[in-house]
């Protein structure tokens, strides 16, 4: 009895996550009841943990010396992404014990009226002149296009309204480029690039103030097309080792002789690059005649470079599958430029690198799931409505269970994206530059709009594949492929960015060590490394318990009827936090080259935070059927965390620890079950027909009748077709009794008509939807 009160009582402290003298305390009180001379004898043995000094020098001294030893070597740029940025959520979901009231009490994010409105003119103006298959098939943006978005400032979306830009926030930022996408993929990417990495976002941060007081107002006004140039052919998603060079020399410009650089580069994929007139420039620059100082390796440093000046190359194209957003290589050599070009002036020499990583983990989180969003909303509302619009067999071919399952993953994985765009743009408008975040929406975001792509393409069948000025879902699919690749391929966002970064950053103390450790700080390293035993040890319990318990012990989970997917994450928080710590440890360094075992951390990671992106979005406001959506969605995810965390461990290089493991945290097998074909079967019935999700699914959609605009053709088809359902049930009956024949094309309907089935008010209706049915099933063809 004695024995099990002490096991409950250590459990329960390291539950909780009792400090080292609570935990001594506790324990030697409950000895005192027992034995004195054993709460005599343990308080002996524990007070040289409790007492710093001792601690310091009988155990953290030999510890800091084998830490150091196993330590992985981290380059400068490596050391540079990890310090760049900010921590947000998923430090907490890092500690296994997430506090939910933190993620409820995040402020939603919420438009202003003078950004509403522009979404509701100008860029409803805009969407009603793109003409995407005409910009796709020219490879031209129109000039009166290019115009009218200089005109109303859609490249000053970042920049201070003291400079003359917009300063507008990161969810009207993201919500402009998701609307654009939804009417043309080309057309948002080119205006997501002056307001994402790039000159006027590094000059925001880092431009000195006469720089900024003579570039930002041009490029808020139009006057200067930017882009940046970061990609060469040698360095791609390795962009440390950019071959690019600039020496610090004398030479002339502008008639006086002066210190400054001389350029080489060659690039390539620079979007805007064809028609910039401001480059952006990253390179390696070098001080041979230590002009500047006593080193000659300055380090990556970033520039803004006019594009006429002598040496520079530009303006050649390349054409990324068919989408007409300018992208091409520009080389310059030997071309020379003061010291006053570099961003931020002489003091930003060398810290290049540092911009970049941090400038992207903002623009990162917004400019591609924006676009990803977009053109899944599109392509699932589009594919909801084809299903319903048209028939095979004499029935809506969305009734048939094949495109039934097909639909449902659309509308979940848009849900999925939508959510994680507006938690994340929340982050990056409370001030944050949400590194990890970023790099976990960008990867699922553009990977779930290729799921969705695909489906909608089986979906639409032959009208999908046939291109053409009817075609509305061939440029998404191109495009996907594209947000896939660009700021930062997705295979190297999820095996490295996410898991990597993530656990450097995110994790509680594991920075903090190697950081004391480099730096030989003894103390800070104590406090680190006894705090992350006790953390260590707690989430063992936790994982244990909370297994066990299927997270009902979780009590301070938020009540309501969401109240089990915040104790389901609480339990998998704990066993992925258990889960790295004991991977990091050991595996150390091996575990980056292991990058099959770190994706599916990271997937672990990313579905943690997606799953809090979704319970957030509904807390902060739903419609009446949004918990179908809700429910399928947490579902999936959940299950798809517990099967890459159980194949984690299956496929662990130690297979007996893997076995254990295994055990410890699914002693029962996975315990969260996907969404059941009920469940879908409610989603696509809610979402084949108008009603409260379907409406959701139109938000941020451009439906305003106009020529040329397919979606909401689709839309007023779709209503005809709900409307003229009974009429259609009417003449389908008449048929297979017999009261009317049917030998040519709308023979019944004529017939029902004469035979006083239908009305001619009917007549006309059902005909009017017919005409509009076979308008959009139709596909283009050319001589």
């Amino acid at each position: 009895m004695t024995a099990a009160i002490f096991a409950v009582v250590i459990l329960l402290l390291l539950y909780n996550r009792a400090s080292l003298k609570v935990f001594t305390l506790s324990i030697f009180v409950l000895l005192c009841f027992y034995s004195l001379f054993y709460a005599v004898i343990f308080l002996i043995l524990a007070l040289p943990f409790n007492i710093t000094q001792i601690r310091e020098q009988m155990f953290s001294r030999l510890i800091l010396v084998l830490f150091k030893k196993q330590m992985p070597p981290i380059s400068e740029t490596e050391k540079a992404a990890i310090d760049a940025g900010d921590i947000w959520w998923e430090a907490a979901l890092f500690t296994g014990m997430p506090d939910f009231t933190q993620l409820l009490a995040y402020p939603k994010p919420a438009l202003s009226l003078e950004e509403q409105t522009f979404i509701d003119q100008e860029v409803r103006i805009l969407c009603d002149m793109i003409d995407d298959w005409q910009i796709t098939s020219t490879g031209e943006i129109p000039e009166n296009v290019w115009q009218f978005i200089k005109n109303n400032g859609f490249f000053s979306l970042i920049i201070p309204k003291a400079y003359g830009g917009k300063e507008f926030s990161a969810l009207a930022h993201s919500e402009v480029l998701a609307r654009l996408a939804t009417r043309s993929l080309s057309m948002a990417a080119t205006v997501s690039v002056p307001n994402s990495l790039g000159p006027g976002e590094l000059l925001l941060h880092y431009g000195t103030p006469e720089q900024k007081d003579y570039y930002l107002p041009r490029l808020a006004k139009g006057e200067e097309i930017p882009c940046f140039a970061l990609t060469s052919p040698e360095a791609g998603s390795d962009a440390g080792s950019i071959p690019d060079t600039g020496l610090v020399c004398r030479g002339e410009f502008e008639g006086k002789t002066v210190i400054g650089l001389k350029l080489n580069w060659d690039k390539r994929y620079i979007t805007l690059a064809p028609v910039a007139t401001l480059l952006g420039l990253a390179f390696k620059l070098y001080d041979p005649e230590q002009l500047l100082s006593d080193k000659i390796d300055r380090g990556i440093t970033c520039a803004l470079i006019p594009v006429n000046l002598p040496g520079i190359t530009i303006g050649r194209r390349h054409l990324p599958l068919n989408m007409a957003f300018p992208n091409g290589p520009t080389q310059g050599e030997n071309v020379f430029v003061p010291l006053s070009f570099i961003i931020g002036g002489e003091q930003m020499i060398g810290q290049g690198w540092q911009m970049l990583v941090e400038c992207l983990s903002a623009g990162r989180a917004l400019s591609l799931p924006s676009l990803a969003t977009g053109g899944a909303k599109a392509g699932t509302f589009a594919s909801f409505a084809y299903a319903h619009i048209r028939k095979q067999f004499d029935q809506p071919i969305g009734y048939f269970g094949g495109v039934e399952e097909a639909l449902i993953r659309m509308a979940g994985f848009t849900y999925i994206i939508e959510s994680a765009r507006i938690f994340t743009a929340g982050a990056v408008d409370l001030g944050l530059k949400p590194s990890v975040p970023s790099a976990i929406i960008k990867y699922h975001a553009t990977e779930l709009s290729r799921k969705v792509s695909l489906d909608a393409m089986d979906i639409h069948g032959g009208k999908g594949i046939c291109l053409g000025p009817h075609n509305y879902l061939g440029r998404f699919y191109q495009g996907v492929p594209v947000a896939i690749t660009v700021e930062g391929a997705n295979i190297l966002t999820r095996t490295l960015m996410i898991f990597g970064q993530g656990a450097m950053r995110a994790h509680p103390y594991l920075l903090t060590e190697l950081d004391a450790a480099q730096k030989n700080d003894l103390a800070r390293f104590d406090k680190a490394i006894f705090g992350h035993c006790g953390f260590i040890l707690s989430n063992i319990v936790r994982t244990i318990i909370l297994k066990l318990t299927r997270g009902y012990s979780n009590l301070s989970a938020p009540k309501g009827k969401l109240r089990r997917y915040y104790q389901h994450i609480t339990r998998l928080s704990s066993a992925f936090a258990l889960s790295a710590d004991l991977s990091l440890i050991l595996l150390g360094g091996r575990l980056k080259r292991l990058e099959k075992l770190s994706g599916r951390l990271a997937d672990v990671l990313s579905m943690l935070y997606l799953t809090s992106a979704i319970l957030k979005r509904y807390s902060d406001g739903h419609t009446e059927d949004e918990k179908l959506l809700l429910d399928w969605s947490c579902k999936y995810l959940l299950n798809y965390l517990e099967k890459q965390l159980s194949d984690f461990w299956k496929n662990y290089p130690n297979q007996i620890l893997g076995f254990f493991m295994r055990k410890l945290i699914f002693p029962f097998g996975i315990a969260s079950y996907p969404p059941s074909d009920q469940h879908g079967h409610e989603i696509a019935k809610n979402l084949l027909n108008p009603g409260t999700l379907h409406e959701l699914f139109k938000q941020g959609l451009f439906l305003q009748p106009s020529p040329g605009n397919l979606l909401a053709d689709l839309e007023t088809t779709l209503i005809k077709c709900v409307q003229t359902e009974e009429i259609e049930h009417r003449i389908k009956h008449a048929l297979k009794s017999g009261e009317i024949h049917k030998i040519k094309l709308d023979d019944d309907l004529m017939h029902a008509r004469d035979a006083g089935i239908i009305t001619e008010a009917e007549f006309m209706q059902v005909n009017d939807a017919r005409i509009s049915r076979r308008t959009i099933i139709a596909v283009d063809d050319f001589i």
